[in-house]
């Protein structure tokens, strides 16, 4: 019998555990919106976002090295080898996280739309008049946060912000790394987006994370540009001037705001329209059924 193992960190969605040299992440099938993890489970969604993620480093190693080094439960200590950790746990490399989380938007929606038929801005960042909502923009934007512990939400910072918050950490090294960070996530979200939208997906905003390994190198790290961490939008159906249809759990939020007193759990046909919007995004992304 292996060992039972405890995680040394349980995040909303994530449990991580330590394996000496390096940290196996498994994805459970949890489900949380508004930062409020719900008492359903949606089942294969942690195998998604692993293998998603897998499929997006294999992809971008050329651009920037990552944490991956396997999602292979034989690869892992025995404890792993159970049915419950085959497809959603990555074996990775142990890293100094950058306490910044990079996100980039190519489109503007949700909490930037609001910001923007405010005051014209995103971030603080001026954008062009007469935009509507779901416009592409004429630039993906980097828009910084910073990281809040769970139950606390991120702070949105400026780009000025984020190499004092660097620097803070990292003395003599903000404003490079602010500068590598924001460089890199628009970097990979160019090249991603470009090969979604030959799938007939839109990648409309994400967010990346980063650590530094022992050498001091910027590394791609935690998840990659899954239904969690993106908004993905059919390309088919896409009309600038509305919010857009999306393949992540969009469905579950809508029921939770329409339906007050929900006690955060969702009916069955709303679980299952939510992993079904997942699945269809793994098997458009990567052509395989998963």
């Amino acid at each position: 019998m292996a060992t039972e193992l405890k995680p040394i960190k349980e995040g909303k969605v994530r449990e991580i555990y330590d394996n000496g040299d390096s940290l196996i992440m498994v994805a459970t099938d949890r489900i949380s919106c508004f930062d409020v993890i719900l008492h359903n489970v949606i089942s294969k969604k942690g195998t998604v976002l692993t293998q998603i993620s897998k499929f997006w480093f294999d992809m971008t190693k050329d651009v920037i090295p990552n944490h991956m080094i396997s999602v292979d439960v034989k690869d892992m200590p025995e404890f792993f080898r159970q049915e419950r950790f085959d497809g959603n746990s990555m074996m990775c490399k142990k890293l100094e996280m950058l306490p910044v989380e990079c996100i980039v938007r190519g489109y503007i929606t949700g909490g930037g739309w609001a910001s923007y038929e405010k005051d014209g801005t995103v971030c603080g960042i001026k954008l062009p008049e007469g935009l509507k909502e779901s416009d592409k923009l004429p630039e993906p934007i980097y828009t910084p946060s910073t990281k809040a512990e769970i139950g606390d939400h991120d702070e949105n910072i400026s780009y000025e912000q984020s190499i004092a918050h660097l620097e803070k950490a990292y003395p003599g090294k903000g404003e490079e790394y602010a500068a590598k960070l924001r460089d890199y996530t628009i970097e990979l979200y160019k090249k991603c987006s470009d090969y979604a939208r030959t799938k007939g997906i839109i990648i409309a905003d994400t967010k990346f994370e980063f650590g530094l390994d022992e050498e001091g190198n910027i590394v791609l790290a935690d998840e990659m540009l899954t239904p969690d961490s993106s908004r993905f939008w059919p390309a088919d159906v896409y009309e600038a001037g509305h919010s857009q249809p999306s393949f992540d759990k969009q469905i579950a939020r809508d029921w939770l705001k329409a339906n007050p007193g929900n006690d955060w759990t969702l009916p069955e046909d709303v679980a299952n329209q939510t992993i079904g919007k997942y699945l269809e995004v793994y098997e458009k992304l990567t052509g395989k059924k998963l």
